[in-house]
């Protein structure tokens, strides 16, 4: 008897339901390796095609402006999917399409699109604005565009030949400052307690959680680290688009009754302050590029390449026998590794190690962009550096938007650090907290209970209320650190511990004002850093540089570049159908601030409940 006729009507469904099911999988693995397949081949002729003159470069910044992409493929997607935007422009692509486009001779004009920019932070905008600046001197035009413009993409938009607006927009310039969520309210009324144990007057990272407002310790500090990176904007602004001094002071305080007169158009009130050359509409500017470049292939629009297409048809470095290493370490500071976007402990001391073990490399920079975050971490990062410079190899530190707490402990084992004027670093203080919880279960009548042979058993278990020894022991090893860190800040800058002490508390400086107080060398770019470590190298010649990051395999690298260019649109998609809502700011950010909790909790409370963390973002 055959097996068909064993079978039950059931069980002859299943065999079919399984047979489709199987050729159904073997269908879709099928079209994802064909699409793969075909992406590969269109990759490879596109980048063999060669630009035709009068083409237009056109800067698509997408996302936010970073030092390295972050995540993985599916990070991104599941950022997508929670309505976070994960498209990001790296600022070496930026610095490298507009030096090779100066004399690129098929390249006549630079077009900034800002259509999709997601910011940046101040150091960075500044590069991009110094390599605009370079572009410039080529004697190629730079063009902007936008339907409307806020002070980050008006910051780059300012140092263009002419600024372009279409009539309905705005130029938005409100200044800059922070306003936070305070939660001690909050947290009396359910019942949550954030026992935050510090060193550093200035050292505000845990303020939110036990006030209901800013220290004036803190408004101390944020007036003057805002003060100056606001008047370093205004005057770079109004020295790129030739304005008077206090023309942006002007422009914000008038703006009521200048709306007024203008019966709200604000399309005429940048062009009356000057801050654009012209209002256009998007098909007008199509026909000025053309007027001034050269017709597409299909004649109905301007020649132009983009930023990625432009970039991957450069013709790569050729390795030199001697090389300048950079690292990049960007993002939050935490235990082990991690990838890209978060610096790891483990993982970005191994691309140190990796650099000063690799006889090509003879420098190395590190590229901090970072508030901080584990300062065992720190620490793990910092010994690898000090050991490169031990190694004879030169260490010189570059720091971006931000090198903070234990963004700036990371940076004290090098020969040089540089920062940009409008860096925002110091915060040189530690903090800890123990979340305790043990209030909200009582009001809900759930209790906690169990054994342990000594008082440690459970200490800081948020369920059980806090032991005043426990707070005691972790206030001790918050001092012990910050004891070790102004120390070793002190050696750095071959200066006295009470020297650092009287900048430190765990205040923010911007870079010029860090200078100032002796707490960085000089203050230049990224270029100057890599220019430094060369001549410390001894290395004659425009040096050649590469980047030491993580290895990816054939297939993840393959993989990650087709997801990075559709992870937006499918991320957006899926959110649409399955209904998913995007979280307002304000939300996300308490969602945010509140999962700093969280972690602390799942901590134990000695020592890894200690940070070097700074409450600060570039605006």
């Amino acid at each position: 008897m055959g097996i068909k006729q064993v079978l039950s009507p059931v069980g002859r469904f299943i065999v079919r339901a399984w047979g489709w099911l199987d050729i159904s999988r073997r269908f879709v693995f099928n079209l994802l390796w064909l699409i793969i397949l075909v992406a590969i081949v269109s990759a490879v002729f596109s980048r063999g095609d060669k630009l035709r003159d009068k083409t237009t470069l056109v800067l698509d910044f997408e996302g936010r402006l970073v030092e390295q992409r972050s995540g993985t493929p599916s990070e991104r997607l599941s950022a997508e999917l929670q309505g976070g935007s994960t498209a990001q422009t790296t600022l070496r692509d930026v610095l490298k399409a507009l030096d090779a486009a100066a004399t690129d001779p098929h390249v006549t004009q630079v077009l900034l699109d800002f259509s999709k920019f997601g910011g940046g932070g101040q150091a960075s905008l500044r590069e991009v604005a110094s390599a605009l600046e370079r572009f410039k001197k080529s004697g190629k035009k730079v063009m902007a565009y936008a339907d409307a413009y806020d002070q980050r993409s008006y910051q780059l938009a300012a140092q263009a030949d002419e600024v372009f607006m279409h009539p309905m927009g705005m130029v938005m310039l409100e200044g800059f400052g922070r306003y936070r969520n305070y939660y001690k309210d909050l947290f009396e009324r359910v019942g949550v307690e954030a026992n935050v144990v510090r060193a550093g007057k200035y050292k505000n990272f845990g303020e939110p959680y036990f006030a209901n407002g800013p220290s004036p310790a803190t408004i101390e500090s944020e007036s003057l680290l805002y003060g100056d990176l606001w008047a370093r904007y205004m005057a770079g602004v109004e020295a790129a688009r030739k304005l008077q001094a206090g023309s942006i002071t002007a422009y914000i305080d008038t703006l009521p009754q200048r709306m007024t007169e203008l019966k709200g158009d604000t399309g005429q009130l940048a062009l009356q302050a000057k801050l654009v050359d012209g209002l256009k509409e998007r098909d007008e500017i199509r026909a000025l590029l053309i007027e001034r470049g050269s017709k597409d292939a299909d004649g109905k629009s301007y020649r132009k390449i983009d930023l990625a297409a432009y970039v991957a048809q450069l013709k790569p470095e050729m390795p030199a026998p001697k090389q300048v290493a950079i690292v990049v370490a960007e993002g939050n500071i935490v235990d082990g590794t991690a990838n890209p976007g978060t610096i790891g402990g483990d993982s970005t001391a191994a691309l140190v190690r990796q650099a000063r073990e690799d006889e090509k490399v003879v420098a190395v920079v590190l590229r901090v962009n970072s508030p901080g975050g584990s300062a065992f971490a720190s620490e793990i990062i910092r010994r690898e550096l000090e050991l490169t410079r031990k190694a004879g190899k030169p260490v010189v530190v570059s720091m971006g938007d931000v090198a903070a707490s234990g963004g700036y402990w990371v940076s004290m084992s090098a020969d040089e650090v540089i920062a940009d004027a409008s860096t925002i670093t110091g915060s040189i203080g530690v903090f800890g907290m123990l979340p305790n919880a043990s209030k909200a279960m009582d009001k809900i009548s759930l209790r906690t209970g169990g054994y342990g042979t000594t008082w440690l058993v459970g200490a800081g278990d948020p369920r059980l209320p806090l032991d005043p020894r426990v707070k005691q022991a972790v206030q001790a090893g918050v001092d012990r650190i910050y004891i070790d860190f102004t120390t070793r800040a002190a050696e750095a800058r071959k200066t006295t511990q009470e020297a650092i002490d009287a900048v430190a508390q765990g205040r923010v400086w911007t870079g010029q004002q860090a200078l100032e107080r002796k707490l960085i060398d000089r203050v230049g770019s990224l270029g100057d850093a890599i220019a430094s470590a060369a001549q410390k190298a001894k290395l004659e010649g425009t040096p050649s540089v590469r980047y030491v990051e993580k290895e990816r395999g054939r297939a993840e690298k393959l993989i990650a570049g087709l997801f990075d260019s559709h992870a937006p649109a499918v991320g957006t998609w899926l959110r649409t159908r399955l209904g998913l809502p995007s979280l307002p700011a304000p939300l996300t950010e308490a969602q945010r601030e509140l999962g700093w909790l969280m972690d602390a909790s799942a901590q134990g409370p000695l020592p890894v409940s200690t940070h070097v963390h700074c409450l600060c973002t570039s605006p």
